[in-house]
């Protein structure tokens, strides 16, 4: 038997395969026909394939019911409506719940087969996909935290009906994972709903929360409920992320992907006992209702994809604070934290406060009434660092000194945390097969948030900090240092479960921010942000993909071939940037040895010595003529602080060799010589070497490949210059990012 839960559920047909993960030979036999006698749906309606990821076709202009001019009377394009009751047990950490679920078919084919997500069956064993990820795959998740005896989790259906017909239903595994995956389920429908038309299932549940290990559970009396109800999924229609027939985009709950659902409309009544104190999704309706014991929390929230909250007994009482920015309702913001990290809340207020105002004056108007944010109590790490429309995790700290790696961290956290209400809450990009459009573009928009207030990040714990320690570094530089550069396995748009490693996955962060941060510096800061606020305004609660990503960047920026380029080395495909000066010398240009041709015709031959003596009769001419020449020889270089090669009678041929090992980038080389010019040439084509030469009256002391510094992406920026005399520009650059290394890994040590 596989650890965990294993049980038929209530309603389960013949050909149901819902057998152990760790069954005998037999078992494993049976579970083999079971899924061959599967029957199939019951109206033909394909799935998304397995391996879907980046799209290349841009979305219709009529996707998703077309761009939302504000004049609508809702500001999504509705399609589900849930009416859910939960009633939690904090001392079993169970959920009792009732759903009524509408849905609308916005097709032009009846349905017969829909689909729900049941993401908590990801913890109820090894025997899930999630799981198995973490088994087979070595796949990992943040800390990972062992799974005990009792800390296993499930949501197991009770009852679906629709018009009060019973509904049978299916398990199935989308994406070919394992028979004993219990995360995706087919409802077959008693009646077909027409196109154009709705239908409403009555559905009992019931939760058993698994203690925090991944985005959701409970320890001790805190609860974060997240992913825990029957959710369905979406049916994509032609011209919507590259799809050109109706498909249900229904992947299994896999180890590193999040999620993504229709727009809908959410009234949910939490039930918990009295002195629980409870944040949740959208608007609080009223004072909570008392009786018998317990209390009744009534949210609404409308134009969400999901809906999640929090109980907890233990909360201190909540942080509050206001915010009123242009074209935002009035913004009720809160704070709710244990009485052991009450000094994080001012941090998570202030940092929620600051990106409310970012967010909203650089992509557009928050649209919603509230922000809930959560700091986690101790021993429930695994519950921070997670978003949902309107209510968010933070992190939690034990020491949050201003100026520290800690104080940043929480600062950054909750500003990411906070960004995902627009990347995976308002523009609701596909996170199973595009997580890059949510993780890689939140991370470069909050790090541009961080950048533009002069901010930079500390390395220094609190204790280093009083020794006298105050190392920081750029934001983006810390990105490229985490970006993963040396050959990528997987190009960033790839989907959230076909990766090399959990590394792969880790770098659709800080390699996203990296690629965006290059693409700034090459078409300015104006156009960039023009580009993502008109990316916003257009595919606001559009579900945009990849392409239609890539069709506004190109738009926007008048650079159409430039960002085709970027897409394709590093979205679509993965690929490393490395170019560098391969050789640099600059050299007199002597008269020439051997046999030359005189005035009257005859040759005569200039060797070494008869050269040497015309040489140095030259040079003692040219001094005498150009005495000024003597000061000029004292100037330095501005760059190098070498003192400037002396001038002379002969002109210099300086030659630059560049090599590249990676794929090509619009490159800059720049030659500065000992007379102050400089020459700058483009490198933008296709071949992995060139040379660039010049013949000047004055030597050159410096190339520099990329003086800019455009390419973040450029694997070792070290051997991008090179000078002819002794330079310890690279020597320092060595030395100061072994130093900030060395101060990140005692703060790391130091925070253990």
């Amino acid at each position: 038997m596989a650890l965990g839960l294993s049980a038929c559920h209530p309603g389960e047909q013949p050909g149901r395969t819902a057998l152990p993960s760790a069954a005998s030979a037999s078992a494993a036999a049976s579970t083999a026909a079971a899924v061959e006698r599967l029957p199939p749906s019951l109206d033909g309606i394909a799935l998304a394939a397995p391996d879907a990821s980046a799209v290349r076709q841009p979305s219709s202009p009529q996707a998703w019911g077309g761009a939302r001019s504000g004049r609508e009377t809702t500001l999504s394009d509705r399609v589900v409506d849930y009416q859910i009751e939960a009633k939690l047990d904090p001392e079993a950490h169970t959920i009792e719940g009732k759903q009524r679920l509408s849905w609308r078919n916005r097709s032009a084919v009846p349905v017969r087969s829909v689909y729900l997500h049941l993401y908590l069956n990801a913890f109820e064993g090894e025997g899930s996909t999630f799981m198995s990820e973490q088994r087979r795959l070595g796949f990992s998740f943040r800390s990972e935290v062992p799974v005990k005896k009792g800390d296993w989790g499930f949501i197991e259906l009770k009852k679906v009906q629709q018009a009060g017909v019973a509904v049978p239903w299916h398990f199935v595994q989308p994406d070919g994972g394992p028979a004993t995956d219990r995360t995706v389920v087919r409802l077959d429908l008693p009646q077909a709903v027409a196109p154009g038309g709705s239908t409403t299932l009555d559905i009992d549940f019931f939760d058993q929360l698994p203690r925090v290990l991944a985005r959701t559970g409970y320890f001790g009396s805190f609860h974060l409920v997240g992913q825990w109800f029957p959710k369905i999924a979406v049916l994509e229609l032609p011209g919507e992320r590259g799809a050109l027939v109706p498909r249900w985009n229904a992947h299994e709950f896999h180890l590193h992907s999040e999620f993504y659902a229709d727009f809908g409309s959410y009234d949910v009544r939490i039930d918990v006992p009295e002195g629980y104190t409870v944040g949740a999704t959208g608007e609080l309706q009223g004072e909570p209702k008392k009786q018998g014991g317990r209390v009744v929390h009534h949210y609404v929230q409308g134009d969400v994809h999901d809906f999640a909250w929090t109980a907890d007994k233990r909360f201190a009482p909540p942080l509050k604070a206001i915010y009123e920015g242009e074209g935002s309702p009035k913004v009720q913001v809160q704070v709710l934290y244990p009485p052991e990290y009450a000094h994080n809340a001012p941090v998570v207020l202030k940092a929620t406060l600051d990106a409310l105002a970012w967010f909203s004056k650089t992509l557009g108007p928050y649209p919603y009434r509230t922000v809930t944010a959560v700091v986690p109590p101790f021993n429930a790490k695994e519950a921070g660092g997670m978003e949902y429309p309107t209510f968010f995790t933070a992190d939690s700290y034990a020491d949050q000194t201003p100026g520290t790696l800690s104080h940043f961290g929480q600062e950054f956290v909750t500003i990411h945390e906070f960004g995902h209400g627009y990347f995976y809450g308002i523009l609701a990009s596909n996170e199973f097969e595009e997580p890059f459009l949510d993780e890689g573009l939140n991370e470069f928009w909050d790090q541009r948030m961080i950048h533009a207030r002069g901010q930079r990040a500390p390395v220094a714990t609190a204790a280093l900090k009083r020794l006298g320690v105050g190392t920081t570094v750029d934001v983006f530089e810390a990105e490229r240092l985490g970006a993963g550069l040396k050959d990528p396995p997987d190009g960033l748009g790839q989907n959230s479960w076909h990766r090399h490693s959990s590394g792969s996955y880790g770098s659709v962060y800080s390699r996203t921010a990296t690629v965006l941060r290059d693409l700034e510096a090459q078409i300015g800061s104006e156009k960039l942000e023009l580009a993502f606020k008109t990316y916003y305004q257009r595919w606001k609660f559009r579900h945009p993909s990849t392409a239609d990503l890539r069709e506004v960047l190109a738009e926007v920026s008048g650079e159409p071939a430039l960002v085709q380029r970027l897409f394709e080395q590093h979205i679509y495909a993965s690929r490393s940037v490395d170019d560098r000066v391969e050789s640099f010398k600059s050299v007199e240009e002597l008269p020439l040895l051997g046999l030359q041709l005189g005035p009257d015709g005859r040759r005569s031959e200039l060797d070494k010595d008869a050269r040497a003596k015309q040489v140095d009769m030259l040079r003692a001419q040219w001094k005498k003529d150009h005495p000024a020449s003597a000061q000029a020889a004292k100037k330095k270089d501005p760059q190098t602080g070498e003192t400037l090669a002396e001038p002379g009678p002969f002109p210099y041929r300086t030659t630059v060799v560049l090599r590249r090992r990676g794929v090509a980038v619009p490159q800059t080389l720049r030659v500065r010589f000992a007379d102050g010019s400089v020459e700058t040439v483009r490198w933008d084509d296709q071949q992995s070497w060139a040379r660039f030469s010049w013949v000047k009256p004055a030597k050159a002391v410096s190339a520099e490949l990329d003086p800019e510094r455009q390419h973040y992406l450029d694997l070792n920026q070290l051997d991008n210059s090179r000078t002819l005399k002794s330079d310890g520009r690279a020597a320092r650059r060595i030395a100061s990012d072994a130093g900030s290394l060395l101060q990140t890994l005692l703060a790391l040590v130091a925070t253990l």
